[in-house]
């Protein structure tokens, strides 16, 4: 686009997307055409963890529908703090999504003081996938079931270890509040990322996880690591041996990681309905959804309509949730 100055100076058709009146096109013409260049999906984490394996689905599809590129940004660090800053000072024009989760848009706000984005203050596109927890732990762990566990934390000494994928992010929380209600000592270690801090488990570097089943369901099913609970009111379809922890009589807080995707605020509303029109046809292609759910996710798609109260709903319950398991992060 010219400058306003070299714009005066030369004849308006000269430059594509100007009207006869010298105007740049309303907001609902542009959105009309969109995407008519490079779309960037920002990712807030690294490449191989749970966040990461849906983007790359979903902006595969939509490459194919769109007949655009679509780019999958990297930007881990922070807690997802610096993706999620990114987006959210980026132009509202359609061109620069991210997808986060409940770390990025809900926890992160009652965690770190002096946040330098607003978690609410996104435009909501869709709910996507939320992604149920399981305890586990190593495949040379002594503890063959929760009870075993949670007597090796109470035990005297040093007590053990647990990996998260950051500092803030749900398994961190749930496993905090899973050791403090159950009187066990356990000392957090916080990784950039699922990926790794899931191999540390398998390596035996810490002793148990609160993990996403989708970032550690491969490890169980080659019998790296091992499953003595799962969250949730019933047990995964996947894993029907392994009962509930509230089965075995243990409580913890109900805090299913969730996935979404977002836009600057002030995005027209033509374009949030197509991403999440695109977004839910790459979910339903049969594929697409086999593999996903077959990694432990489970698909859920919103409207922004309904998608807007549920975020909102999301901020206030977390930062209850971050309350009880008495977590804080120095900025």
């Amino acid at each position: 686009m010219p400058t306003r100055r070299t714009a005066l100076l030369l004849p308006l058709l000269a430059f594509p997307g100007i009207g006869a009146l010298g105007l740049a096109p309303p907001a609902s013409a542009q959105a009309a055409s969109w995407p008519q260049r490079t779309v960037r999906l920002v990712v807030p984490f690294p490449p191989g963890g749970t966040t990461d394996v849906l983007a790359r689905a979903i902006a595969a599809k939509w490459q194919d529908q769109w007949g655009q590129q679509v780019v999958v940004d990297n930007r881990g660090g922070g807690g997802g703090v610096i993706g999620a800053d990114a987006v959210f000072r980026a132009a509202a024009d359609g061109y620069t999504l991210v997808l986060g989760n409940n770390q990025t848009h809900a926890t992160n706000g009652a965690l770190i003081t002096n946040l330098p984005y607003d978690p609410a203050g996104f435009a909501a596109i869709t709910l996507v996938a939320r992604a149920p927890h399981a305890l586990v732990v190593p495949a040379s762990s002594p503890a063959r079931t929760v009870a075993e566990l949670v007597e090796l934390g109470r035990r005297p000494g040093p007590g053990l270890s647990y990996a998260s994928s950051s500092a803030g992010s749900s398994s961190h929380l749930m496993s905090e509040t899973f050791a403090r209600r159950n009187g066990m000592q356990a000392t957090h270690i916080p990784y950039r990322g699922a990926a790794p801090a899931a191999m540390d488990l398998v390596a035996g570097t810490v002793d148990f996880m609160m993990a996403t089943w989708a970032s550690v369901s491969s490890l169980a099913a080659d019998g790296r690591i091992r499953a003595l609970g799962v969250g949730g009111s019933a047990r995964f379809p996947d894993l029907p041996e392994v009962p509930t922890l509230r089965e075995q009589g243990y409580d913890y807080i109900s805090g299913d990681a969730w996935f979404g995707l977002f836009a600057p605020r002030g995005t027209p509303e033509a374009v949030l309905q197509a991403v999440f029109a695109a977004t839910e046809a790459a979910l339903a292609d049969p594929a697409v959804r086999g593999r996903l759910e077959a990694a432990g996710f489970r698909i859920a798609t919103m409207a922004p309509a309904a998608f807007g109260p549920f975020h909102q709903a999301e901020v206030t319950r977390w930062a209850a949730l971050v309350r009880e398991a008495g977590v804080t992060i120095a900025n």
